[in-house]
C-alpha cells in the first residue's frame, strides 16, 4: 500500500509541497506565495511566476521532507498538479515530479487541481459521498456532484469571469490594493449590502453556470456615475458588490443541492476564505437541513497538501501517470492510456 505521498502544487502563484500520510494526515505542508512579486501589476504574471517557481521549488521541496521527517526515499508516491493552471507554472512543477519519480523508481499520478480542492476537506472531516462541491477561486468557479473520493461530475462553470477575477477586477476599478478579494472583504464588514443592487445572473434558471461579468460591468456603469466616493460610500459599494456575488454562490449550490437531494455541501478554494460567504452559506444551508462543511483557510488557498490528498485515492484505485505527462491550462482532458495521462 502506497502510504506516504509527497504532493506538488504549482499552477498558479504559490509553489508548495507537502507529505501527506494515508490520505489524511498532514505531515508538512509548505507553501511559498508571490503576492508581493506581482503586487506591484495588481495581478499574476505569467513569465514572472514561471521564473519564481524555478527558483523556489526545490527549497520548498526540501522544507517538506524536513518538517514531515522523512527522506525521499521514504515516499511511496507522487503526485503534482497537472492542470487547469499557467503552463509555465505547471511545468516547473511536473517536471519536478518527473524527476523525483524517476530517481526513486516510485509511481507518479496527475492530479486535478479544482478536483484537489475539494479533496481538501478530507483533511478534515469524515466525508459522507455523494456531497456537491463549489470550487470558488481567482481562475474557477465549478460545481460538482462528487460520488467518492475520485469521482467529480462537473454540474456547471462558469461562463466569463470567475468569482475571484470579478473580486480582483473590482477592487482595481476601485483602487484597492491587490489581492483585491482581501480588501473587498476587509470593507465590507463596515459597509451596506443594501446600499447599491447589483444583478444576480442566472439565479433564476435551472442552469448550475455561472457569470460575473455582468456584475463587474454593473459597477463600471455605477462608478461612472457615481465617480470619487468618500470612505463610507466605498464601504457600501464592497459591501453591496459582495453580497451580489455571494449570494449568486449560495443560491446556486444551494439550488444544486437540493435538486440532486444531496445533504451534505463542501466549498473550498481561494474565495471560500472570504467572511461573508462563510457566514452567508452556512445560515442558508442550516435552514435547509443541509451540512455544510469548509476547509480551514490554509487549505482552500493553493497548497500541495490537497494534491497529495486526491493523489493517495487516485493511487488507491490503481491509477497511475506516465513519464510523458503534460499539463493542460482549462478543462481537465480525457484519461487516455499510453499518452502521458491516467492508466490502469
Amino acid at each position: 500500500m502506497l502510504s506516504l505521498i509527497l504532493g506538488i502544487e504549482s499552477s498558479c502563484d504559490e509553489t508548495a509541497a507537502a507529505v501527506i500520510k494515508e490520505g489524511r494526515t498532514v505531515l508538512s505542508s509548505i507553501v511559498s506565495s508571490q503576492i508581493e512579486v506581482h503586487r506591484e501589476y495588481g495581478g499574476v504574471v505569467p513569465e514572472l511566476a514561471s521564473r519564481k517557481h524555478v527558483e523556489k521549488i526545490l527549497p520548498v521541496l526540501r522544507e517538506a521532507l524536513t518538517k514531515a521527517g522523512v527522506t525521499l526515499s521514504d515516499i511511496d508516491g507522487i503526485a503534482v498538479t497537472q492542470g487547469p493552471g499557467l503552463i509555465g507554472c505547471l511545468m516547473v512543477g511536473i517536471s519536478t515530479a518527473k524527476a523525483v519519480s524517476f530517481s526513486l523508481g516510485a509511481p507518479l499520478v496527475g492530479v486535478d487541481h479544482l478536483e484537489a480542492h475539494l479533496a481538501a476537506s478530507y483533511l478534515e472531516y469524515d466525508i459522507s459521498f455523494p456531497f456537491v462541491g463549489l470550487v470558488v477561486s481567482g481562475g474557477h468557479t465549478s460545481l460538482y456532484l462528487v460520488k467518492n473520493h475520485t469521482e467529480f461530475e462537473l454540474l456547471g462553470k462558469t461562463r466569463d469571469d470567475a468569482a475571484g477575477e470579478a473580486f480582483d477586477k473590482a477592487a482595481k476599478l476601485l483602487g484597492l490594493g491587490y489581492p483585491g478579494g482581501v480588501e473587498i472583504d476587509r470593507l465590507s464588514r463596515e459597509g451596506d449590502a443594501r446600499a447599491i443592487h447589483f444583478p444576480r445572473p442566472f439565479n433564476t434558471t435551472d442552469s448550475f453556470d455561472f457569470s460575473f461579468s455582468g456584475i463587474k460591468t454593473a459597477l463600471v456603469y455605477y462608478l461612472k456615475k457615481n465617480p470619487n466616493p468618500n470612505q463610507q460610500q466605498l464601504k457600501d459599494i464592497c459591501a453591496s458588490y459582495q453580497e451580489a456575488i455571494v449570494e449568486t454562490l449560495v443560491q446556486k449550490t444551494l439550488r444544486a443541492a437540493t435538486s440532486h437531494n444531496i445533504k451534505t455541501v463542501v466549498i473550498a478554494g481561494g474565495v471560500a476564505c472570504n467572511s461573508r460567504l462563510r457566514e452567508l452559506a452556512r445560515e442558508r444551508f442550516e435552514q435547509e437541513g443541509i451540512s455544510l462543511l469548509i476547509p480551514s483557510p490554509r487549505y482552500c488557498t493553493d497548497n500541495a497538501a490537497m494534491i497529495g490528498a486526491l493523489g493517495f485515492y487516485r493511487f488507491q484505485k490503481g491509477e497511475r501517470s506516465e513519464l510523458n505527462l503534460n499539463p493542460y491550462s482549462t478543462s481537465r482532458p480525457r484519461y487516455i492510456r499510453g499518452r502521458g495521462l491516467v492508466s490502469h
